[in-house]
């Protein structure tokens, strides 16, 4: 039992260790919260201020060559041999800091790359492309030499998509032309600089976004450029110092920057770390996303920042509790004597001395007040107890009575139900054997000797319908299979089975001709769609045929007002084991989500009065047999979706 005293501390204590620190761990939230939004904010400026630097080297590339092909030497060099040509542009390439430069008449230009065909529409353009290692070994001069630098072989890389390449050997340029207007030499000047391996160019990205100031808490950034999502151009570092050329960044940024073009502003993992980090999509000149800048900054000593202030405000609050729970205690003092005197008064009454009293309390507040009231309630209850314990001696002889007739009926309820429940389970299964041996073998036997009948009548003539005649072989034999299996239900160590290699596509078909009316009748559309390469699978033939029939069925049944049927069958590794899939998938209402997980329980039925409830039950003890399992699930178009997986059959 809670003392009065502890009670008294708690009320007067609560604001300090419930509320405070409640409000506490708020405040903290919400500065946590703009602290990584300031965060956010940073990388997010750095971004803008890589993403002008990027934007002044095209302006400034374009500004370059463009000031060339207007230049008096240029128009001197393209009036004078043409063979002095090739020499003239190589000493301005080094001059510019380019690395490739040439001049194309206009009609030798190509005209595939949007740059050129602006140039030779008279506009000058200056955009990002990618260039095949082909084009790049093409270009004059400085081709074979800036394809192998373009080369990065491709490191694996934690959480990148999966890949087979292991090399990235195209190139990102920056890739500027313009038009030449000499009379009779028109054509286009067309220049750039190779951004793979471009340390010069990254580097200084780096050093203009993070300069190194050595205060304390200065961000360590890095900076990268990513040929789709390959660093063909970083600072970042691997575990042995080198740079992380060849790295690919992570499945979830490829898919948010290059997969939907936006910009990426959070935590992410780079190489070997977590940085927070912005990424943006870069465009080539056919307006495509084609590579990624990336900006960010280690993670770690702001996180650290962090926990040092959670546990300086953490320390700040101890403090403040050591010294204002003493103050409390000293000042709750003056009440507890009192309180502490009702508090055993009340205790040796529970005990059961009824004569216990408070007596005078030399406080004239309300605690007074209290206790006086207190000690007139206790000559009451004494008076009352007399009479209370007489009517709760009455009383437990009542409800001991009335407990003892509630636990015979009970018990003789309980047992009527499991007898009901029973009997209930074993009529429906008398019922289902009983009926399926007495109503289908002896129409089966009648089938069965008629078509002998038909082949003997017939002779030679029955040649052209042997195949149909076959099926009603086979299907008779399901029927007599499916009586057994429904025997088997009832007594399974009594039967056996025996299964062989088939086709999962040749089974569907034979069994849609069997269904052909009930679809027919139904106005359903069949689409069936088979995977080649799609392996053979063990089992009895007339089990999977029964599997079959009941999925497409209870499609059709699904299906009252017609509708589409899709049917397919596909290769499918499940659980690490290779085997095929047979997918059936309707149009009909599906099934509600709250008794999808039922659908397979026997005598589980959403057609009152049309079936027993053992289709699914029995397919999917059938599959399981041969090692498979039968899903269902509703895909988001409307319909059920079954799929049935069996084991490749052993090689």
């Amino acid at each position: 039992m809670t003392s009065v005293r502890l009670r008294l501390l708690i009320l007067a204590l609560l604001p300090l260790v419930v509320l405070m620190p409640a409000l506490l761990a708020l405040a903290i939230g919400r500065w946590s919260a703009n602290y990584d939004a300031l965060l956010v904010t940073n990388v997010e400026t750095d971004l803008r201020v890589a993403d002008q630097y990027v934007q002044r080297i095209l302006t400034t590339t374009g500004g370059d060559v463009t000031a060339l092909a207007r230049s008096l030497r240029f128009d001197r060099a393209l009036r004078r041999d043409a063979a002095d040509l090739p020499a003239f542009l190589a000493r301005e390439r080094a001059a510019l800091g380019l690395d490739f430069l040439y001049y194309r008449p206009r009609d030798a230009a190509p005209r595939d790359w949007p740059v050129i065909a602006a140039a030779l529409a008279g506009r000058p353009l200056t955009e990002i492309d990618i260039f095949p290692p082909e084009t790049l070994a093409a270009l004059p001069d400085t081709g074979p030499a800036l394809a192998e630098r373009a080369r990065v072989p491709l490191i694996e890389t934690r959480a990148a998509v999966p890949t087979t390449r292991t090399v990235e050997d195209r190139g990102m340029v920056v890739h500027s032309a313009t038009p030449v207007a000499t009379p009779g030499h028109e054509g286009v000047l067309v220049g750039g600089i190779l951004l793979n391996r471009n340390l010069d160019f990254i580097d200084t990205i780096n050093a203009l976004v993070y300069r190194d100031s050595g205060a304390p808490g200065a961000r360590q950034g890095t900076a990268t450029l990513f040929l789709e999502d390959v660093r063909v151009s970083t600072n970042v570092r691997l575990f042995e110092g080198a740079r992380a050329l060849g790295t690919r960044v992570s499945a979830a940024v490829r898919a948010a920057v290059l997969g939907e073009g936006r910009t990426w502003l959070d935590s992410a993992f780079v190489v070997n770390d977590w940085y927070i980090s912005a990424y943006r999509p870069i465009l080539d000149s056919f307006g495509r996303r084609v590579g990624m800048l990336y900006v960010g900054y280690l993670q770690a000593p702001f996180d650290a920042a962090k926990r040092n202030a959670y546990l300086l405000v953490f320390a700040a609050f101890l403090a403040v509790l050591a010294i204002s729970v003493p103050v409390f205690l000293r000042l709750a003092r003056t009440i507890f004597a009192p309180l502490e005197r009702m508090t055993a008064t009340m205790a040796r009454v529970e005990a059961g001395d009824l004569e216990a009293r408070i007596g005078p309390v030399a406080a004239r507040d309300e605690i007074g007040t209290v206790a006086a009231h207190l000690d007139s309630l206790l000559d009451q209850v004494q008076e009352r107890d007399r009479a209370l314990r007489a009517w709760n001696e009455e009383l437990n002889a009542r409800v001991e009575e009335r407990t003892a007739e509630l636990r015979a009926a009970n018990a003789k309820l309980e047992s009527t139900y499991q007898q009901l429940v029973m009997s209930e389970k074993l009529t429906s299964i008398g019922e289902i054997t009983a009926g399926v041996a007495h109503e289908i073998n002896n129409p089966t036997a009648v089938i069965q000797g008629n078509l002998d009948v038909i082949r003997e009548t017939l002779g030679e003539r029955a040649a052209p319908v042997a195949h149909e005649l076959g099926l009603i072989d086979r299907q008779v034999g399901r029927i007599s299979a499916i009586v057994g299996k429904l025997l088997q239900f009832a007594r399974p160590t009594e039967f056996g089975s025996f299964e062989e290699d088939v086709d999962l596509g040749q089974v569907l078909r034979d069994c849609l001709v069997l269904v052909d009316h009930v679809l027919s009748k139904a106005e359903i559309a069949v689409t069936i769609s088979e995977t080649p390469d799609t392996p053979l699978v063990t089992i009895n033939p007339g089990e999977l045929q029964q599997v079959i029939i009941n999925l497409v069925t209870n499609a059709a049944q699904a299906m009252k007002g017609g509708g589409r049927l899709d049917i397919s069958t596909e290769p499918q590794v499940h659980e690490g084991r290779a085997g095929a899939a047979l997918i059936v998938a309707d149009t009909g209402p599906g099934i509600p989500e709250d008794r999808l997980a039922a659908v397979f329980d026997p005598f589980f039925t959403t057609k009152r009065g049309e079936g027993t409830g053992l289709g699914l039950s029995v397919s999917q003890t059938l599959i399981r047999q041969a090692g498979g399992i039968i899903t269902a699930r509703n895909r988001a178009a409307g319909g059920a979706v079954f799929t049935v997986w069996l084991p490749a059959q052993a090689r």
